[in-house]
């Protein structure tokens, strides 16, 4: 049995006694049904898992604090109604103090905080206070209590002054400035001198003036998960730059840059090493800008209005430098790179030519990838939605404090002393297991659209290459219209399946090349059995894996479009016919490769300039859509840029790989001679192997 036999090609006889190819078979059936199905159940539990989120979730607790009822800043449905007063602020300076101290069992958390439109400064000349929200006695409304500055202090019974004395409310003294970070009044431990002078001479207690009541707050706010849930809300504040910079920006990009291959396919390799190159600088540029190393553009923590002198140092200044630095090293590899590839262009520019040809002749196919793009389109909107939401879906809970605080209730009339303890947002561990879930299930479904595309566009070639070029009886008129209906008929279960096994074999793989990095530094003797087979076993299981990531990719596609069989069988038969016919190919694609990774790196770069410059506006610079940086946002958009720009530039690789694969099933079935292969292609391979002979000559 041949290879065309193994994958079950069927030949018929013509009319003249020779024998003619039906390759691309017409009879088929459903294939790999089982995965389809656990395709179908994995996004119905995606949309429960997002049901779960919409119902549990608010975005406002990724930014805004918690006050001492539990309540969220910005909570419209809170009560009182909060949906003005979105900053959260500590009323009592000398608990913000001990929960600084570092062996103090009291933590800020429990410290009496309520949420104010803005931060109160000390007066000048007289002694400001911010009172607690109205209720009980105070007969006023939460809009009075606002247009008074959140002071009723005059409206005290003796009784409520003297407890407001003793810095247990319900008004307590604005002694110290405060400023805006995030969302949050973070005091600035230099005491107003009349302030202090005023309120003792009311009698208030002792209010310590240490930096730890500067270095408290700041120490809540930079923390780890803070910084992790303001990153997380910067994606959703910036959502108008996320849909223009990282879908309409590549759509467009990538179209232009494809009708260039079309019409300017020569030059298209020098244009896009020089493009990419520029736009590696300007991204570095950028960063240098955000991290204050170039220019007076640095990204800062405080929102609003503040005092120039006063400079407030966070992690997400730390991060930018980081990126600043990796953005150097990246850009030098990158020159570095451009200059030991621009010898081998000519390569590239005989590769791109037969694509080029394709395009030109199937010229559906440059609108078909508009297809996968609306469905991702919808897919991620609903998706960024559902993180949002999922991420702040954890479970307000009062702590279990032992602080000995005590506080004035207006409801009660009286000093509570019992339930001083303050709120903080819980996240379960099944909320974490949902998070990965959903984080999965974006994954898949990319991977699944781009699957999809590569199909549709794997039959579409197929078609024009064993029709030589020519409308005929065997292939349907409309090339791509009938590879999708093959595709949506028979072959999602295989692109299912085959999106999958990729995602799963990455997982796998670097842990496994940790473990046989570890095994080879072991001095394996014949007293080391076990280590032995251990490092066998790794290196078995990374050959496997690296053999599903290289060959059950494209080529598997290839072949499920042509003959329709399932994909571990397609993946198995486009294998062996490469390793037939390597001698013949080998060099044929690996430098269009590379150009083609430098065009979707220059379409999704040129996304994260756009969204710089979309991100340097007033809109999300200060006032509310404030973002705390422009990383996660940045980094959003390359990488949706990038997903964009693979599915478009799929019809270049697909192209190529395709007549590649199709080239050799045609020797295969000819002893050694393509029957069908257009003539560019034999010229090409050609041209590769004498510019090969001449690079080897002159090096």
């Amino acid at each position: 049995m041949n290879e065309m036999e193994a994958v079950g090609i069927e030949k018929n006889p013509t009319k003249n006694g020779h024998f003619e190819s039906q390759i691309i078979r017409q009879e088929r059936k459903c294939r790999d049904v089982v995965v389809l199905i656990i395709f179908i159940a994995f996004w119905i539990a995606m949309i429960v898992n997002s049901s779960f989120a919409f119902n549990k979730g608010n975005p406002l607790r990724l930014t805004n604090g918690l006050d001492y009822k539990g309540n969220v800043c910005g909570n419209r449905h809170a009560n009182p109604d909060l949906r003005e007063l979105e900053l959260q602020y500590w009323l009592n300076p000398n608990q913000v103090y001990e929960s600084g101290l570092k062996n103090s069992q009291f933590k800020l958390e429990n410290a009496k905080s309520i949420c104010l439109i803005e931060c109160p400064i000390p007066s000048d000349d007289a002694l400001n206070w911010v009172c607690d929200y109205p209720e009980g006695d105070i007969r006023l409304s939460v809009d009075d209590w606002i247009d008074r500055n959140f002071d009723y202090f005059e409206f005290l019974t003796p009784d409520m002054r003297n407890s407001s004395l003793q810095l247990q409310g319900p008004c307590y003294p604005v002694i110290f400035p405060s400023v805006n970070v995030h969302w949050s009044c973070q005091f600035i431990a230099r005491a107003s001198n009349m302030s202090l002078q005023h309120w003792e001479q009311m009698g208030g207690v002792h209010i310590i003036e240490d930096i730890r009541i500067d270095k408290s707050i700041h120490r809540s706010i930079n923390s780890r998960s803070a910084v992790f849930k303001r990153y997380v809300a910067d994606v959703g504040k910036s959502w108008p730059v996320l849909i223009v910079c990282g879908g309409i920006v590549p759509l467009f990009l990538s179209i232009v840059w494809l009708l260039m291959i079309r019409h300017f396919v020569s030059g298209m390799p020098w244009i896009t090493i020089i493009i990419f190159n520029v736009l590696v600088i300007s991204t570095t540029m950028f960063y240098y800008l955000k991290a204050g190393w170039i220019g007076n553009d640095a990204i800062t923590l405080i929102i609003g209005e503040h005092d120039p002198y006063i400079h407030i140092f966070g992690r997400e200044q730390s991060h930018l430098h980081a990126v600043a630095v990796l953005m150097t090293i990246v850009m030098i590899v990158a020159v570095l790179s451009s200059i030991a590839i621009a010898r081998r262009i000519l390569m590239a520019t005989s590769v791109l030519k037969v694509a080029a040809k394709v395009i030109g002749e199937v010229q559906a196919l440059i609108i078909f990838p508009v297809i996968p793009y609306i469905l991702l389109a919808i897919i991620y909107m609903f998706w960024f939605s559902a993180t949002l939401y999922l991420f702040s879906s954890g479970q307000i809970l009062q702590n279990d404090c032992k602080s000995n605080c005590c506080a004035y209730d207006l409801g009660s009339k009286r000093v509570n002393c019992d339930t001083c303890c303050g709120y903080r947002l819980r996240y379960t561990p099944h909320i974490s297991a949902a998070i990965l879930f959903h984080l999965f299930g974006c994954y898949w479904a990319t991977q699944f659209f781009i699957a999809c595309s590569s199909t549709v566009i794997a039959g579409s070639v197929a078609s024009y290459y064993w029709s030589r070029g020519e409308t005929s009886k065997e292939i349907t008129f409309l090339p791509v219209m009938s590879s999708m209906n093959q595709l949506i008929r028979y072959n999602l279960g295989s692109v299912a399946l085959g999106s999958v096994i990729v995602p799963f074999a990455k997982f796998l793989r670097s842990p496994l090349e940790s473990i046989r990095r570890r095994l080879k530094g072991v001095n394996i003797t014949s007293e080391t059995k076990i280590a032995k087979l251990a490092s066998g076993s790794s290196r078995c299981c990374l050959g496997c894996i690296g053999w599903i990531m290289k060959s059950a990719n494209r080529n598997a596609y290839i072949m499920i479009a042509i003959t329709g069989e399932g994909f571990f069988r397609a993946s198995g038969a486009a294998t062996r016919l490469i390793m037939n016919n390597i001698l013949r190919i080998r060099r044929v694609n690996v430098i269009g490769d590379v150009i083609l990774f430098l065009g979707k790196l220059c379409i999704s770069l040129s996304s994260v300039v756009f969204a710089f410059l979309m991100l340097d506006s007033h809109k999300y610079s200060s006032a509310h859509n404030k973002i705390s940086s422009p990383l996660l946002p940045v980094l959003v958009c390359w990488a949706l840029g990038y997903v964009v720009a693979t599915l478009f530039f799929a019809i270049v690789e697909m192209s190529i790989d395709t007549i590649i694969l199709s080239f050799c099933q045609d020797s295969e079935e000819h002893q050694g001679t393509a029957q069908y292969a257009p003539t560019l292609l034999i010229e090409t391979l050609d041209e590769q192997n004498d510019t090969q002979r001449l690079i080897q000559g002159s090096s």
